[in-house]
């Protein structure tokens, strides 16, 4: 997530918490859901914030990570206040392709997407599994609309594009950190609340802690999943094993 305040919101829904690190954007917390050990840092916005956050986190011995956060959509089929799980994101913004060219794929593991999946399913939560774009731009690089009614060009003809392809949302850190994830041999997905229908101009501030309390009880049932693929002698968790 990028917002330092948001670890509030993921940690109440948790056993027990303890903020261990605040410093500029990045706010970490570690406790237990559901008795399975689990953290939260915050990232700041966008992608060469969320990809020192990432170098960071794996240094310290984290192997799967799943990004929090919210999005605007620009399918009209997705409402606002759904969920938005990721599977693959277009990598629209500059960070990714310090580390690798431009044609690696940025893609969440079969797992985490699968567990995000089955939460969602289990709180009773409006749910849509697709494809993002991650911009570095809030406003000229996602077609909005700049100061004094700027438009960048060919801004509406992208937009349009990425809707034709069936790109189901916009946001910020996804994609690199998906693409990061892959790079250094770890985990990753993403589920952001919907806030935006940029097919209606519709905005509002709700689904925060939808989301969040998704990717905890994700985490949760990640711990599950992985002790039955060790259990059945498995080198990852597939779907003949349950979840």
């Amino acid at each position: 997530m990028s917002d330092p305040e948001r670890v509030e919101k993921v940690v109440a829904d948790w056993d027990d918490h303890e903020v261990v690190a605040d410093h500029r954007e990045y706010r970490t917390a570690t406790g237990r859901h559901d008795g399975t050990p689990i953290s939260v840092t915050s990232t700041g916005i966008g992608a060469p914030s969320a990809a020192i956050a990432i170098e960071e986190l794996a240094r310290a011995g984290a192997d799967t990570l799943l990004r929090v956060g919210s999005c605007g959509t620009i399918q009209p089929e997705v409402e606002i206040g759904d969920l938005i799980i990721t599977r693959g994101a277009v990598r629209q913004e500059g960070t990714s392709s310090e580390y690798v060219r431009e044609e690696y794929p940025a893609v969440a593991d079969h797992a985490v997407v699968a567990a995000l999946v089955a939460a969602a399913e289990e709180l009773g939560y409006e749910y849509h599994v697709g494809l993002t774009a991650s911009t570095d731009g809030f406003y000229a690089g996602q077609s909005r609309e700049g100061f004094e009614g700027f438009r960048a060009r060919g801004s509406d003809a992208a937009l349009e594009e990425l809707r034709e392809a069936g790109v189901l949302n916009f946001e910020m850190e996804a994609s690199a950190i998906l693409t990061l994830a892959n790079v250094y041999g770890l985990r990753a997905g993403a589920v952001c609340t919907v806030y935006a229908d940029r097919t209606t101009g519709e905005f509002a501030v709700t689904g925060e802690r939808r989301a969040a309390k998704t990717a905890s009880t994700a985490v949760s049932l990640l711990a599950e999943m992985d002790e039955r693929a060790e259990a059945a002698g498995a080198d990852a968790w597939h779907a003949g094993l349950g979840i």
